[in-house]
């Protein structure tokens, strides 16, 4: 596998997967529809191609476009690709939501960045700065083989380690497992209870304790009880005190059955939001 058509090249995502892949092995057709997003690449020495262009003979198809856009894009090229074609998803939700084109001679396959973790043995200033990974700091990568044989997941995998490189581990997963990755763990749950951390941040500024001091306040005690939580330092445990507040505040701060997002039904509710087409 040499050639990929690259769509969605000139957004955020397009133009980071398209540096990445520059200088590999793979052969990269790069196209975009918007103005802005062509010239960004012509700016990044990339020539945009023609949609009908860039999948003739293209092997594999990487699809850098919004969640909700997926089913409209890809309905209009499938009956142009080849049997084989390895087609690359971003992200699961299009999948997960039944918006993929039924066809049996097509390999779809879904990949998405874990970004570089929060302990790490990164010591390279430009590398502890890529917060979201692909550029300086290593990252863990998330695979699924949503349909094809099992050769598509090993090359859908090999160019996952290019796009979002540098890689550590690739965790193979069912598209089930990719769905509660994300939208449930990362956004659902953790990105509600990180706003509402900061949230409490600007409450207690609010309150009167000066706001630098609250943020490196709850910044450094974060990462030293994430690394209790996540037994990242052996013997690390709460205090007794943090035990009894932790406990008091719970039945506060959460309902009693706040893992109810994890339930099928309601993955697929959050799925079937993301991928609407407004």
């Amino acid at each position: 596998m040499k050639t990929i058509a690259l769509f969605g090249a000139g957004g955020k995502m397009g133009l980071r997967l398209a540096a990445n892949l520059k200088g590999s092995r793979y052969e990269v057709r790069h196209v975009e529809i918007g103005e802005r997003g062509r010239a960004a690449l012509a700016e990044r020495g990339f020539t945009p191609m023609d949609a009908d262009q860039a999948l003739d003979g293209a092997e594999a198809v990487i699809l850098a476009v919004p969640d909700n856009r997926i089913h409209q894009v890809l309905g209009a090229m499938e009956k142009k690709l080849a049997a084989g074609t390895l087609v690359i998803f971003l992200d699961i939700a299009a999948a997960h939501a039944g918006l993929l084109p039924v066809n049996p001679g097509l390999s779809y396959f879904c990949t998405h960045p874990c970004h570089p973790p929060i302990f790490s043995d990164e010591v390279e200033p430009r590398a502890q700065r890529d917060f979201f990974g692909g550029e300086h700091a290593k990252q863990h990568i998330v695979c699924s083989l949503i349909q094809g044989p099992e050769h598509a997941y090993a090359d859908g995998e090999e160019i996952a380690r290019v796009i979002y490189k540098p890689v550590m581990n690739s965790h193979r997963c069912t598209a089930e497992q990719m769905a509660i990755l994300e939208p449930v763990l990362s956004e659902t749950v953790l990105g509600t209870c990180l706003t509402i951390l900061r949230e409490a941040t600007d409450e207690a500024a609010r309150r009167g304790v000066p706001y630098q001091a609250a943020r490196d306040f709850i910044l450094g005690h974060m990462r030293v009880e994430l690394a209790i939580v996540f037994q990242e330092k052996e013997g690390a445990v709460f205090s007794d005190g943090a035990l009894k507040a932790i406990d008091r505040a719970r039945s506060v701060i959460f309902k009693d059955d706040w893992k109810r997002v994890f339930e099928p039904e309601a993955i697929a509710e959050s799925v079937a939001h993301i991928t609407k087409t407004e």
